[in-house]
């Protein structure tokens, strides 16, 4: 499977955008607000957090998630790490994930220990005080290889209408099979056929809320009473 990278431009030279899909990495109101409101909230972190705790994500992009639910880890006491496993195509390199960040001084220490270790390996195999793992390539092939059974999932891909693939009935299916029993997922974007196929993979699917200009996002919840994968 050939490795691809992230194309990008700059908006206000701090916003990256992928020319591939036409879209920016984050929210163009304040991408650290959005985090917390559609993943944490989303998946009612930080208070289901758990010993053993994992969360997995369709696009690492620049790792903001990642940072945001560890800083949010840290800051409920946690003592173990917790387990994060993310699925990215078209990876950024490490000084275009640090330039991204810069943006947000809230999470700088964090950032840089994110960025070190992206530096020596995307996939993050040196990265200390977390249990991450970038997984590269098309999730479409990667995710049906993993044994896992997720927590919570932060469904992070561009927009449904640009990057269709990273949202088609088949992968939301894997999604539900690598979730567990009584776990969630969430997303910003509240298009019909993504709401379909998570429904069709098994999940109770709740249009709620979205953040800033964004009318409406999803929540998921896999029914306690579904056998885990």
């Amino acid at each position: 499977m050939r490795k691809e990278q992230a194309d990008l431009e700059w908006r206000d030279e701090a916003i990256p955008v992928s020319t591939r899909f036409d879209d920016p990495y984050f929210s163009l109101d304040n991408g650290l607000a959005e985090t917390r409101h559609v993943f944490l909230a989303g998946n009612d972190l930080p208070a289901r957090f758990a010993p053993g705790f994992h969360i997995a994500e369709l696009g690492f992009g620049t790792g903001l998630n990642l940072l945001t639910v560890w800083k949010a880890w840290e800051e409920a006491g946690m003592d173990s790490p917790l387990r994060f496993t993310s699925f990215e195509a078209f990876p950024m390199r490490a000084d275009e994930m640090a330039r991204a960040l810069a943006a947000f001084p809230e999470v700088a220490p964090y950032a840089a220990r994110l960025v070190a270790a992206y530096a020596e390996d995307p996939r993050l195999r040196s990265l200390e005080g977390i249990s991450a793992e970038v997984v590269i390539g098309d999730a479409r092939e990667t995710l049906p290889q993993q044994s896992f059974a997720a927590d919570a999932w932060f469904l992070d891909g561009f927009s449904p209408a640009k990057n269709p693939e990273l949202w088609n009935a088949a992968l939301m299916a894997q999604v539900g099979r690598h979730t567990r029993a009584g776990g969630t997922a969430a997303t910003y974007t509240a298009a019909g056929f993504v709401r379909r196929g998570l429904e069709a993979a098994g999940f109770d699917v709740t249009r709620v809320p979205g953040f800033g200009r964004k009318r409406h996002m999803t929540r998921c919840t896999m029914p306690s009473d579904m056998p885990s994968p």
